[in-house]
């Protein structure tokens, strides 16, 4: 009994170096060893060496990873380098093909010389165009039929051309032309010389142009000088003038009143230069015109002062459907009256003219007076896309 309890104690001790106890504690490697040498649980002894190996394997990715990123830097900055080398001698040495094609394209197309004269008391703007050298040729023989067309861009009606002169690129005109410009309007004017090539058979050929606008121009002298010709404008913006005019409405009288008040730089309709403009005032129901009412007439004159109110019966459920129309005119005893321009308001409208209609229903009894461009009268009815005439029921007999 005592031999079996001696052997019982000897299993039973973590220390003992039995064959016994070794086989339950011990781990292989050196980790296992030591591990074995601690007196922990069982449970204890496996979570410390998974914890030990994770910790190991976490820090062999840092180190491996910090590697990585001291590398990395130093492959992209050698690229970098070596690409913003390249293209800096690139561009110093071959520019892009889009530089080359506009370059192109603004020279080598000639330069023309003119003269400018001022005449402050008659208000005449007297312009030379004198010749042209180097022009662009135009024909498959290697030279140009070239002419000239002048005109401003306040008043795009009146147009001076040139003689043609055959088979030349450097052709000597000579020509005098006048416009009357009254010198409040001068600033706002710009010279326009265009160079076309004459065909007989086909559409002329622009060469190019100058634009010379006149509020950068010193005119109390004689200018002569050469411009260089340049592509022309693609798209010509006519200003057709401005007009100013309030609006007010009273939702609980069904009172809308249109104040018109004045106009200024108007578009030049007659020979004389100037025009006698009136205002038509329109209203358009569910796209018929409905009610209208014009201004007096206004003798030469592109700025017209004529503060005169009109009062229309427009019910509160008919406001929505309602477009306000100001059409400026000129009027003209033997012909017909043509329009200058025209502009609508209504909920339809954009831009200026709605925010106008907007702040006159959100501010009612208040009159609200603002400035307004005009707009050519075919773009404007286009947007109106207005029906045949509202017709009234008639009454039953």
């Amino acid at each position: 009994m005592a031999v079996a309890a001696r052997q019982g104690r000897a299993t039973a001790s973590p220390l003992t170096s039995s064959p016994v106890a070794t086989s339950t504690t011990a781990r292989p490697g050196f980790l296992g060893g030591w591990l074995s040498r601690i007196p922990l649980p069982k449970w204890a002894l496996i979570a410390i060496a998974v914890a030990v190996a994770v910790l190991l394997l976490l820090f062999l990715i840092c180190i491996i990873r910090c590697c990585c990123r001291k590398k990395k830097p130093k492959k992209k900055e050698r690229v970098s380098l070596h690409t913003v080398g390249n293209s800096t001698m690139a561009s110093l040495v071959q520019p892009e093909m889009e530089d080359l094609e506009r370059a192109a394209e603004q020279t080598g197309r000639g330069k023309l010389q003119y003269s400018l004269e001022y005449n402050f008391r008659a208000q005449e703007l007297k312009v030379g165009v004198k010749q042209a050298a180097e022009l662009k040729a135009m024909d498959s023989g290697g030279t140009s039929d070239p002419y000239v067309i002048v005109y401003l861009t306040s008043d795009m009606k009146k147009r001076y051309e040139t003689k043609v002169y055959r088979k030349t690129l450097n052709p000597v005109f000579n020509e005098n032309f006048t416009f009357q410009v009254p010198q409040a309007e001068v600033p706002d004017s710009t010279l326009v010389m265009q160079m076309y090539d004459f065909n007989r058979f086909a559409k002329h050929d622009i060469i190019g142009e100058v634009r010379l606008p006149l509020a950068s121009v010193n005119l109390q002298h004689v200018i002569e000088q050469w411009s260089d010709l340049v592509a022309a404008s693609k798209v010509e913006e006519e200003h057709l003038g401005e007009i100013c005019f309030s609006l007010r409405y009273v939702p609980s009288t069904s009172k809308l009143t249109v104040l018109i008040l004045e106009a200024k730089k108007l578009k030049r309709m007659d020979s004389h230069g100037l025009s006698d403009p009136f205002v038509k005032v329109h209203l358009i129901l569910n796209r018929k015109k409905w009610k209208k009412k014009k201004t007096s007439v206004k003798k030469n004159t592109l700025s017209p002062y004529f503060n005169e109110a009109f009062v229309f019966e427009v019910p509160f459920n008919q406001i929505q459907n309602v477009d306000v129309v100001i059409s400026v005119w000129d009027h003209d005893k033997v012909t017909k009256n043509e329009p200058i321009g025209k502009l609508f308001l209504g909920c339809r409208a954009t831009g200026k003219q709605l925010r106008h209609w907007s702040d006159m229903l959100s501010n009612p009894r208040r009159p609200l007076a603002q400035w307004h461009s005009l707009q050519p009268p075919d773009v404007v009815d286009k947007a109106l896309g207005l029906k045949s005439h509202l017709k009234l029921p008639l009454p039953h007999r």
